[in-house]
């Protein structure tokens, strides 16, 4: 069985989770810019009376849910929001805001052990966000989101308690080892190890 072509553009801005460029959209199915125009309106038409609603830009097409389901929407976020990040949760929260940014190795090196799944969790709550590091594109930089901002009830990083004191302390503990260490990255994480 074929999928049409708005039951592959829905699957694909399902897919993709966020807003996505018409252009790159165009290029990856093949088709002409009329042909995604007519496939924007059917599946906004067969979205219609549903818990999904697709949401148009100029540039972008995304898959969000409905207006008519954002109150039920409203109360499951906030009851995530609300629920207890955990001891290590925080403290890879506190390192990233701390820092402005951080990589997972960084991270893993302040708190001493591995914080996959405290990152992967704040992560899918939204509390932090993922990119490229610009000097190593291997490896990613984690920042503190809006919602992170707003969860702790602060409006700027720079109103965290002793935000200038902690921040200079993690600058100074990650930047550079001692003269008696070496630093090894390995599997995305760094350790500096004592060199004899």
């Amino acid at each position: 069985m074929s999928l049409s072509l708005p039951a592959i553009l829905e699957a694909l801005l399902f897919a993709s989770g966020e807003a996505t460029n018409k252009i790159q959209i165009i290029a990856l199915l093949e088709i002409s810019p009329e042909m995604l125009s007519l496939a924007t309106s059917e599946l906004r038409h067969a979205l219609l009376g549903r818990g999904l609603a697709l949401i148009e830009t100029d540039g972008e097409l995304e898959i969000r849910t409905s207006p008519d389901a954002s109150i039920v929407v409203k109360k499951l976020c906030e009851s995530e929001l609300s629920r207890d990040l955990g001891k290590a949760s925080l403290e890879v929260l506190a390192i990233i805001l701390y820092q402005r940014d951080a990589t997972r190795g960084e991270i893993d090196f302040i708190r001493g052990v591995n914080s996959g799944s405290a990152i992967r969790a704040l992560t899918l709550r939204g509390l932090i966000d993922r990119s490229d590091d610009a000097s190593d594109k291997r490896r990613a930089r984690y920042r503190g989101t809006l919602d992170a901002l707003g969860h702790l009830g602060v409006t700027r990083v720079e109103e965290l308690p002793r935000f200038i004191e902690f921040s200079k302390e993690l600058g100074e503990r990650v930047s550079t080892p001692t003269e008696n260490e070496t630093v090894v990255e390995r599997e995305g994480s760094t350790k500096f190890h004592e060199t004899t």
